[in-house]
């Protein structure tokens, strides 16, 4: 992980401990540094933008902030950081929804969700970055109820977690914790309607994970996440196996919760209220059970999770018609019903989900397959093919007076590496030159491999001066290489894009006199051409 990014991770943590104006205004300033301008700087710090503005309530700016981290994350080629930005622009998009039914779009945060996926099929290297990435896309999906798609996420988060270089930060319990709660979650929504069996087996997964969750448990806030767990696992036990336990069980741990202030924890403890009270009744105590749900429906506030509360409410008729209460019947008839049409609402969009995933992974494939046409198989680089689409590109409209240079780099005695080193030591010299043109080009430029141990690199708007520097930056590269005795030599021209084939004509010339002054060097076009001139 970058300094950069720790750093915007630290901000990250302020802005969600109830820093976020402070965090606002260090967020910005860095994000200036580069350009002056807020929409310049890393996708990280636009991470850490995106998530004070939300804390702060101001949901339109946070989108518009997502957006700006979205292209950041585009120019600096982070497949984790766009898989970020556009989750968050999801989850903020909802959220807006939520307050403003006119700016509720469930298709542009199902696209985003779905989106934020298929960035994650090229790989992200930094497995904090990816934890935090399949962590958005999880509670964006849980957000919508979409579990089967959240579940896959969160355990993808806890993956990154077990790689040597994610740090011990408590985050391997938090995501075992999370899968917890989210079947939790779906066992209430199951029971409401009546899918008893189904249920019960997302109890006992909650509980699986719950127990693992306890065990691992590490880091700064260990001791939260132990008891966060455990009383998940009493949850899970209420219905089932233990219910008297459960009752005893699951007071006990949100009272112990609560003596570490976590009062932005509050939603998560309601939902324990529903399994609490079935454990009070399964275990006898109907009294019990009556007064612990009726408390918890006291206690609910505008901004509580709706399932949460419905199953509040639920739980109550179910046991005031248990007793005996015929008050309690209709109410409880009329909210399974529209709890049937909810469960239908939440296929339809996981319909609608599936189905958008589908698309995405076959493009991706074929973009996957069309891009390994386009390369080289043994460098990496590209091939003929590739080469001769990025010149069709150079030569639209617009931009085919553009300068433009090309570098021949053709490897001095490749048949005497061949014949004394072997075959497979030559491919490592193909491979090790590739990877040093590569780095030693700038920034857009293209590097092919034409063939053999001929490799051509095609510079966007560089002159011959440019041109030059960057060649003789590849003959020192090559050169300095202490695995291999591998000496290049590279031709230099340049000349308008709309020329390009007599550029690249100029340059393959230019490599053959520097070849056949000795090689390891750098030859111009322009030289030559002076040199004939009478």
């Amino acid at each position: 992980m970058d300094d950069v990014t720790l750093r915007a991770l630290r901000l990250l943590e302020e802005a969600q401990a109830g820093g976020a104006a402070r965090v606002l205004t260090a967020a910005e300033s860095a994000l200036r540094e580069s350009t002056g301008q807020i929409c310049g700087g890393p996708a990280a710090m636009h991470f850490a933008r995106v998530v004070a503005l939300t804390r702060l309530g101001r949901l339109p700016a946070a989108i518009a902030a997502a957006d700006l981290m979205l292209a950041a994350a585009d120019r600096e080629g982070s497949a984790g950081w766009r898989s970020c930005a556009l989750s968050l622009r999801a989850t903020r998009r909802l959220r807006l929804g939520d307050q403003d039914i006119a700016e509720f779009d469930i298709e542009a945060v199902l696209r985003d969700l779905v989106s934020a996926e298929a960035a994650l099929l090229a790989g992200e290297p930094d497995p904090v970055i990816a934890g935090n990435a399949h962590t958005g896309i999880a509670i964006g999906y849980a957000q919508l109820r979409l579990y089967e798609l959240a579940a896959p996420q969160f355990e993808a988060a806890y993956e990154t977690t077990c790689r040597a270089s994610y740090p011990d930060n408590g985050n391997r319990a938090m995501w075992l914790c999370n899968l917890a709660e989210l079947n939790l979650m779906w066992a209430l929504e199951l029971y409401q309607v009546g899918q008893v069996i189904e249920a019960e087996k997302h109890t006992t997964v909650a509980e699986e994970y719950a127990v693992r969750a306890a065990a691992e448990a590490s880091g700064p806030k260990a001791e939260v996440w132990r008891l966060s767990a455990l009383l998940y696992a009493a949850c899970s036990r209420a219905d089932r196996q233990d219910p008297a336990g459960a009752a005893a069980d699951i007071p006990r741990y949100v009272a112990l919760l609560q003596t570490h202030g976590l009062e932005e924890r509050h939603q998560e403890l309601l939902l324990c209220r529903p399994f609490h009270a079935v454990a009070l009744s399964r275990s006898g105590r109907p009294d019990a059970a009556l007064r612990v749900i009726e408390e918890a429906a006291a206690s609910l506030s505008p901004d509580t999770d709706w399932l949460v509360s419905a199953a509040l409410h639920r739980t109550h008729a179910v046991l005031l018609t248990t007793n005996g209460s015929r008050d309690a019947a209709p109410g409880l008839t009329y909210g399974d019903a529209l709890a049937e049409l909810l469960w239908r609402q939440r296929h339809r969009w996981l319909h609608t989900a599936v189905t958008m995933q589908s698309y995405d992974v076959l493009r991706w494939q074929h973009e996957q397959a069309e891009r390994a046409a386009q390369t080289d198989p043994l460098t990496g680089v590209a091939n003929r093919r590739g080469l001769d689409n990025f010149l069709r590109g150079l030569a639209a409209p617009g931009a085919a007076a553009d300068p433009v240079a090309v570098l021949t780099v053709d490897i001095d005695r490749f048949k005497h590496i061949n014949d004394s080193l072997g075959h497979a030591a030559g491919d490592d010299v193909l491979r090790a030159v590739a990877q040093l043109l590569t780095a030693s080009v700038r920034k857009g430029d293209h590097v092919a491999r034409l063939g053999g141990d001929e490799f051509v690199a095609i510079l966007p708007t560089a002159d011959a001066g440019t041109a030059g520097q960057v060649a003789q930056r590849i003959v020192a590269a090559v050169a300095g290489m202490t695995a291999w005795p591998a000496r290049v030599s590279v031709g230099a021209a340049s000349g308008p894009a709309y020329a390009i084939d007599g550029t690249l004509a100029r340059a393959d010339q230019a490599m053959y006199a520097a070849k056949r002054a000795g090689g390891n060097r750098v030859v111009s076009a322009t030289a030559i051409e002076e040199d004939a001139q009478p």
